[in-house]
């Protein structure tokens, strides 16, 4: 069975960032071949990957309330859609789940979802979900235990608190956390003593260890702008560099 990586935290504190940091270390360590799920209603993970996504889960489940082809059940076109959705790089392989649900009951859609991703996993070591700020995808993938849970703050005292929030889902969730961190994202440095009191007090008071501080990066901002890849970014970039040293230890078995 694929290991899961799952991301979290509120929106706009770097976790898609963080996700694709997480695949470049992935893919230079040879920790392939990775399934990369992009299950953020506005998925843009595939744009510092300079990659093009050209059908989503979103989008099948919409054609799955339709008539299907001759000789072919829903489960089978599911599969069939879901393998074309998926887009290959080298080491890994990016899926996009799109819009959410909207009117009508979706619960079919997703059993077929999950049955497909069942299928789908036993092609991938790793399977890496950028999520939103909720969990619901992983359940909706059937992904009930999460080896690895990455929660993403900035360096804000209401990112910390739903850093802190987001750590207590997992349980009625009914989702298994075999390890996981607290990574606070663009810290200023020197880092003041008020923000380390408030990362201190949410890693207390949950258990979950801090897994480090990243520093705000130029060059991420200008590769971003330009539409590259951040997989082609320098390893001598202070942030890549401190993220891989995170990531040393945190996937370290």
């Amino acid at each position: 069975m694929p290991k899961v990586i799952a991301m979290a935290g509120k929106g706009g504190v770097g976790k898609t960032t963080i996700s694709a940091l997480i695949l470049k270390y992935l893919t230079e360590k040879n920790m392939t071949p990775v399934l990369a799920v992009d299950a953020d209603s506005n998925a843009n993970l595939n744009e510092l990957l300079a990659l093009d996504v050209n059908l989503t889960i979103g989008q099948i489940r919409k054609e799955l309330k339709g008539d299907m082809p001759p000789n072919m059940t829903r489960d089978q076109y599911m599969e069939m859609k879901v393998h074309q959705s998926l887009v290959e790089a080298k080491g890994f392989d990016l899926m996009a789940m799109g819009q959410p649900d909207g009117p009508g009951c979706y619960c079919a859609a997703n059993q077929h979802l999950a049955m497909t991703m069942d299928h789908l996993a036993d092609n991938y070591k790793y399977i890496l979900v950028d999520n939103e700020a909720g969990m619901e995808h992983l359940s909706r993938m059937n992904l009930r235990q999460i080896d690895y849970l990455i929660v993403v703050s900035d360096p804000s005292a209401r990112g910390i608190l739903t850093a802190k929030r987001i750590a207590e889902l997992t349980g009625p969730l009914a989702i298994e956390v075999k390890k996981k961190c607290l990574i606070v994202n663009r810290v200023p440095e020197p880092t003041g003593k008020e923000l380390m009191a408030k990362i201190n007090e949410a890693v207390e008071s949950t258990g979950m260890p801090l897994g480090g501080l990243l520093p705000a990066s130029t060059e991420l901002v200008e590769q971003e702008i330009i539409g590259g890849s951040y997989l082609l970014l320098d390893n001598q970039v202070e942030m890549v560099k401190k993220a891989f040293a995170i990531f040393d230890e945190f996937f370290a078995d």
